[in-house]
């Protein structure tokens, strides 16, 4: 059995959208990072250390954010 720590919710106010910005793009604290690519990082086989590393300006607690704002909008894809 999977067990699934609830008990923080993520910081879904790191995540920011900005007219203008990465053309309009879910970004993370208004950097000019998307949700998107560090998706891609992760997809390419990055970790988030790794990330951390080269992008210096990311913070740990950027990550659950970033997770659950894609759950977020996968799920209102997938029901549209």
């Amino acid at each position: 059995m999977i067990s699934v720590d609830t008990s923080t919710t993520p910081d879904l106010s790191r995540v920011t959208i900005i007219p203008g910005q990465r053309s309009g793009q879910p970004c993370i604290r208004g950097l000019r990072i998307t949700v998107w690519d560090i998706l891609d990082m992760l997809a390419s086989g990055m970790t988030e250390d790794e990330i951390l590393n080269d992008y210096p300006y990311l913070e740990k607690a950027d990550f659950p954010a970033v997770y659950a704002y894609a759950s977020q909008f996968g799920r209102e894809r997938a029901t549209t």
